[in-house]
């Protein structure tokens, strides 16, 4: 049974005349420990589509599943990373960390949780920033901050909707080398939201392109069958990297995007940069 699963999922928003349908006819299935990157343009309801699984939304028809379970709210089975970061400013690194701790694990002796709240810290290496707040922080270490919390919540499933887009270039290579790390170490279940074809072969294991909306849906799967860990440099030259990104762009060049597009240019640009070929606006 897949640890996540949408079924015929569809959602509008509006009313009457004003009515829009973003999501028709969904249907995603996502194995224990899989890493799976959605793909597609922006406002085609990728964030939606994220919402739905992690219950911030319900939808209009079809179900949503964690687990065997229907979903019908938010839930510490699945941890939410956002792009926007979304910490207490007047709280610091560790004080933002422990207070998810604090709530998920309201049982646990006060050492066990601060052992565990260092534990996530280290793991993506602030450890020497722990006591500052975020103000004193750059962008990617406001994301390294997210992701721990997310982690340190213990999660089924984590919900990473476009965690690295406000990131500039440089930052946003360097943390997709830590959440590749990151999964490798932990195995956790990730559903992986982005507008980056490069990105996600980068990162995931099955690469899934989001059509054009009104009324997107899902297109066909790729298998990212690449060996692990992928060094972005030397996917440039790899001929399963051209093809599988190939057959993800052609998708959203046609069926998906409905329009003239330069996505095809600069192919010997790097994953990972802000200006790649594979970035779709």
């Amino acid at each position: 049974m897949p640890l996540v699963e949408l079924c015929n999922v569809g959602k509008s928003y509006g009313a009457g005349a004003t009515r829009t349908e973003v999501l028709r006819d969904v249907n995603l299935e996502i194995d224990k420990g899989e890493f799976v990157a959605v793909v597609g343009y922006s406002g085609a309801g990728k964030t939606t589509l994220m919402s739905l699984v992690a219950g911030l939304l319900q939808p209009d028809t079809g179900v949503v599943k964690v687990n065997g379970k229907v979903v019908d709210g938010p839930g510490p089975d699945r941890g939410v990373i956002f792009q926007n970061y979304s910490l207490l400013p007047w709280l610091s690194v560790y004080d933002n960390i422990y207070l998810a701790v604090d709530q998920i694990f309201a049982s646990w002796p006060a050492e066990k949780k601060r052992e565990h709240t260092e534990r996530y810290i280290a793991m993506v290496k602030l450890s020497h920033a722990r006591d500052k707040k975020p103000a004193q922080l750059s962008g990617g270490m406001r994301q390294r901050v997210s992701v721990a919390r997310a982690l340190a919540m213990d999660p089924e499933v984590l919900l990473m909707d476009e965690p690295l887009g406000a990131l500039d270039a440089l930052t946003r290579a360097t943390l997709q080398d830590e959440i590749e790390r990151i999964w490798r170490a932990t195995q956790k279940t990730v559903l992986l939201i982005t507008n980056d074809v490069d990105e996600g072969i980068l990162l995931a294991d099955r690469i899934i392109p989001l059509s054009k909306g009104p009324g997107a849906t899902l297109g066909p799967g790729v298998a990212v069958d690449l060996d692990r860990p992928r060094d972005r440099k030397a996917l440039n030259h790899d001929p399963r990297f051209k093809e599988i990104r190939g057959a993800v762009i052609n998708y959203l060049l046609g069926l998906g995007a409905g329009r003239p597009s330069n996505l095809a240019r600069n192919s010997s640009s790097a994953p990972g940069g802000a200006q790649r070929a594979g970035a779709v606006a």
